[in-house]
């Protein structure tokens, strides 16, 4: 198959890096992948340096331009299926298919849980302009079907893939010397983007209920709301017990050094891919549902689930988790095996395949 990955975001997460796992992955597999992203973007860059064609579109923002642009790139080299991730590709990808006599499928990944528009454009942009819907969480397929009325055969859900040959279990003493942690720390570690919806700051109320001086945060990540969190930590007297760690390309020996993994997330979720990261590694994982997340991080089976924006509750399934080892370790054999079972790349890559595939016989008729 030849196809076309659209993103029109700019920002750089946990979606952005399953695109581009996705499309490397589907490469691998003998398929022609081309993505097409804002030159500003993050995910351009990315694609460059991971050896992914990438066009450079001016598809930031819906407009003339980035409709003209898309409609002469499928024109000028056709796509067997076109792959769209956030609402302004999608709309603009749409948009150009109109003027197209021979339209590529179009197969629009969600990502997020937020709510989605309840108008006639968007409903004739799922129902009608899309072939067919992937979301990360069969919580977040049902939202789709509910708020847009479209056909439940057209939304699959397909949760992102993990490379479960890097993300696996390792050496905590090992990891710390090697990243400078403190060896006799219990250490409470949160790698997303620095977004209010990541629950960041609810994660410091918790640390503020916690007397003991050994449990540590380590906030792993960039993003706006970097200030933010030193602020306050600062103003609540916390900065000795919080490491920012800032960016970094390879997590696993982060995750590996971690006692318990935290992300008090409060909106906006899909599957968060730094969960399933974490239970691959097998720690044990203090959340909240949010989105699907309760999808893979199953209370008092593979994870703590607690109410979102509830610093109490943080403090107290932390704490639970620092006085109980034997839970601890259960819990995080239970996630590893999750993980085994059920969050592979090649899980993902299979079934974004037989997607793509049944999008083509719907749009015209290609053999699947």
């Amino acid at each position: 198959m030849k196809i076309l990955h659209t993103e029109s975001s700019c920002g750089w997460g946990g979606q952005e890096i399953r695109v581009l796992a996705e499309a490397e992955g589907l490469a691998r597999r003998g398929h022609d992948l081309v993505l097409a992203a804002p030159p500003e973007s993050r995910i351009f860059a990315e694609a460059g340096k991971r050896g992914l064609p990438a066009r450079a579109l001016p598809i930031a923002r819906k407009s003339f331009a980035g409709w003209r642009a898309l409609g002469t790139l499928l024109g000028s080299d056709p796509m067997d299926a076109v792959n769209t991730h956030s609402s302004t590709d999608s709309w603009l990808v749409a948009l150009a298919c109109l003027g197209l006599t021979n339209a590529p499928a179009v197969v629009r990944t969600r990502h997020i849980s937020a709510p989605i528009p309840k108008n006639l454009l968007t409903r004739w942009l799922y129902r009608r302009a899309t072939d067919r819907i992937v979301t990360t969480g069969e919580s977040l397929r049902v939202q789709v079907i509910e708020q847009t009325g479209t056909d439940p055969m057209h939304v699959t859900s397909v949760p992102t893939g993990i490379d479960l040959t890097r993300f696996r279990p390792g050496g905590r003493a090992a990891a710390r010397e090697r990243l400078g942690l403190p060896a006799e720390a219990f250490l409470v570690g949160i790698v997303a983007t620095l977004r209010s919806w990541k629950g960041h700051l609810y994660l410091l109320d918790a640390l503020a209920q916690i007397p003991d001086p050994r449990v540590k945060i380590v906030v792993v990540g960039t993003g706006p709301m970097e200030e933010n969190i030193r602020r306050k930590a600062e103003q609540d007297g916390l900065a000795a017990r919080v490491i920012m760690a800032g960016h970094h390309d390879d997590v696993v020996p982060w995750l590996q050094g971690f006692d318990v993994f935290a992300l008090p997330s409060y909106a906006n979720e899909g599957v968060p891919q730094a969960v399933m990261q974490a239970m691959a590694c097998g720690l044990a994982v203090v959340t909240t549902g949010v989105g699907a997340i309760g999808e893979v991080a199953r209370e008092g089976v593979t994870a703590r689930v607690v109410p979102p924006r509830d610093a109490a509750a943080l403090a107290a399934a932390i704490l639970h988790l620092r006085d109980d080892p034997a839970e601890r370790s259960r819990l995080g054999d239970a996630a590893a095996e999750e993980a085994r079972a059920r969050f592979s790349s090649e899980i993902m890559l299979d079934r974004m395949e037989a997607v793509f595939h049944s999008a083509m016989r719907e749009a015209h008729g290609a053999p699947g």
